[in-house]
This record gives structure tokens, C-alpha cells and sequence, in this order.
């Protein structure tokens, strides 16, 4: 863990190129093999994470609608953190986005990062003019109070909508950050 917080860096819409997606898939890997809630219950490989990841990054680029925002160490250039801002691609909700992925990688827990790369995306988005950011997580680790804190709110709940084992069940828990 690094014992210091060192200044971010923020790059929306970077060059989607081999090398960071497998920076990526490599931040999502050790992410949830840490136990963060990014979409895998278990202990997962980068084989694993890639379609996954893919799957993502088949939204983002030139002409498509889905956009990436990375945090990377300024002195060191080290990747640190992602998130997706998701378009939903329907008329009528065109006026907020949709976060997935967030993610600090572990060795950078603790250090304010995430809590940053919120505040970029709240920036942002911003920015763009929305009304707000929309966010999806599952219950269990607490997640409600750091986005809580980070300024969301809690607008929904479906019980045990996640099973991350046959006898664990979570809720998935719906946060708004109101921007009006």
C-alpha cells in the first residue's frame, strides 16, 4: 500500500489501445480479487475479466456513446482508477448518465482516490450539462455510506438481487447524485 497520497491525473476518452485495456482488465482482475463489488464474486482471472471488460469497452470510442475516465498516478503515470459513464441510449434519459466499473485499484484504498475520481466525474458531467449520475452496487460492503459521502443518495433497493453464492444473496442498491 502506498503510504503517502500522490497527486491524480484524470484522461477522458484516452486511446482505447492494447496497452491499457490490459492495464485495465488487469485494475478490474485485481480489484475484485481484493473483494470489490465490480462484477465477479469469486476469485477471477484476467481470462475471466477480459469479455467482461470487452464487453465495456465496445461502447467507448470515436462515434460511440459510453465514455472512460482514468486516474493514473501524476508522477508515476500508474493507473489507479477507472469508471465508465454509460449513455442508456434512450431519449427520454439522456439527461444523466450511468457509472459502472468504479474502481481504485487495491493498493490504493484508503487514500481519498476514489472519493476523486468521483469528484471528476461529477466535474464532468457537469460539464455536459446533466442532471445527474446514476450508480448501481451491491450491498453488503458498506459501499451506501462511502457514496453517501461522497454526495449520493440512495433511491432504490432490490432485495437479494444478487447472488454472489448459493447461500449469499446481496441487495443491489440504487444511488443518485442529484447535479441540478
Amino acid at each position: 500500500m502506498t503510504s503517502a497520497p500522490m497527486a491524480l491525473t484524470f484522461t477522458l476518452d484516452p486511446l482505447l489501445d492494447h496497452a491499457l485495456r490490459e492495464e485495465l482488465v488487469g485494475l478490474w482482475t485485481d480489484a475484485s480479487n481484493a473483494g470489490g463489488a465490480v462484477g465477479f464474486a469469486a476469485r477471477v482471472t484476467v481470462d475471466e475479466v477480459r469479455p467482461v471488460a470487452e464487453q465495456s469497452f465496445s461502447g467507448v470510442g470515436p462515434g460511440l456513446p459510453d465514455r472512460l475516465l482514468v486516474a493514473r498516478e501524476a508522477e508515476t503515470g500508474r493507473l489507479v482508477g477507472s469508471l465508465f459513464f454509460k449513455d442508456m441510449r434512450f431519449a427520454l434519459m439522456d439527461h444523466w448518465r450511468l457509472l459502472t466499473a468504479v474502481m481504485v485499484h487495491p493498493d490504493f484504498q484508503g487514500l481519498g482516490y476514489g472519493r476523486e475520481l468521483l469528484g471528476e466525474a461529477e466535474r464532468i458531467a457537469r460539464g455536459w450539462g446533466l442532471s445527474g449520475l446514476r450508480l448501481n452496487l451491491r450491498g453488503g460492503h458498506g459501499l451506501e455510506k462511502f457514496y453517501g459521502r461522497c454526495g449520493y443518495t440512495e433511491v432504490g433497493r432490490a432485495p437479494r438481487a444478487i447472488r454472489v453464492a448459493p447461500d449469499d444473496e446481496r441487495d443491489e442498491v440504487t444511488m443518485w447524485l442529484d447535479l441540478r
